[in-house]
């Protein structure tokens, strides 16, 4: 009878912890992450940060890429809300485009927090980088290292607000030298092999361009590999801080500065963000500002997102 007994608690002790891991799983926090795109290096890392800090507090993570297809991303929300997240965490292909994803998400109760790029709608929070300090810096760079005077090209992207941002803020400090004349501005999408068509047409263009701004360090490899094949002496700036351009820089050449970004940093200031608004919190920010970096030859060696 004993016997009996023993095995029946124990049976029965299985049965309740069978039970209460699957309430705990029921419970676990359920993050959504949805991308404008993940072919760079920049979404890529603020990834790797989400995926740390989830499995840091035993959450689950759902990722998707929109490939900057609007319509893909709003899609990719729906699919995120039918599988009962807790937070979004939402970077805009399009910050207008995506207000009907928002505000499905809002309906249903989820934290939605933007990050890089702010989005239209009822958003909680939105961390970014100083995008327009970004440009201002980087072009403020190119003015000096070209004594104030000479021709110089802005290699423009997809017009997203930070992109955007980045552009105005560049306009703004190559405005402060009456010697630098903006000759050029075209679009290379962000893209190294785009850039790099759009960059040779520039230098056939413009025999007497001295620099090139680009508003990312994708378009701005394209461009450094355009310049190198021209054999033309131009300077060349950008923003974001990614490996490859850093490594470029401290090696000396063209590519003079790239002004960094912190896309670890935005991922881990967006879920604190969440987090707190998910755990109650009344007071949470609704815009947290990113610092940004200048990174050149002098510090290039020891810079890293």
């Amino acid at each position: 009878m004993k016997t009996l007994l023993k095995s029946v608690s124990i049976a029965a002790l299985g049965v309740a912890a069978s039970a209460g891991l699957a309430a705990a799983q029921d419970d676990q926090l359920k993050i959504g992450m949805t991308f404008q795109e993940m072919n760079n290096p920049y979404f890529v890392s603020m990834q790797e940060a989400l995926n740390e800090a989830a499995a840091s507090i035993g959450a689950e993570v759902i990722v998707t890429d929109a490939g900057h297809d609007v319509a893909k991303q709003i899609s990719d929300v729906e699919d995120m809300l039918q599988q009962n997240i807790d937070i979004l965490l939402l970077n805009p292909t399009d910050s207008a485009g995506v207000e009907s994803a928002v505000r499905m998400a809002k309906d249903q109760g989820v934290v939605v927090v933007a990050v890089d790029a702010n989005a239209n709608g009822p958003v909680d929070s939105f961390v970014g980088s100083k995008n327009r300090d970004a440009g201002y810096q980087s072009c403020k760079y190119l003015a000096e290292a070209l004594g104030g005077e000479g021709e110089v090209a802005i290699l423009d992207g997809i017009p997203v607000v930070p992109i955007l941002e980045r552009v105005e803020g560049c306009k703004a400090a190559l405005e402060e030298h009456e010697g630098i004349t903006l000759v050029d501005t075209q679009n290379g999408r962000q893209d190294r092999s785009v850039a790099l068509g759009v960059v040779e047409n520039m230098i056939q263009s413009h025999p007497n361009l001295a620099g090139i701004f680009s508003v990312n360090d994708g378009g701005a490899m394209g461009a450094l590999a355009a310049i190198q094949g021209s054999g033309r002496d131009i300077k060349l700036t950008s923003v974001d801080g990614a490996p490859e351009a850093v490594q470029a820089i401290a090696q000396g050449g063209p590519f003079i500065e790239t002004t960094a970004q912190f896309p670890r940093d935005q991922i881990r200031v967006g879920l604190g963000m969440a987090l707190a608004q998910h755990w109650g919190a009344s007071v949470v920010p609704k815009e947290v500002p990113i610092d940004v970096q200048v990174v050149d030859a002098e510090n290039a060696a020891d810079f890293s997102w």
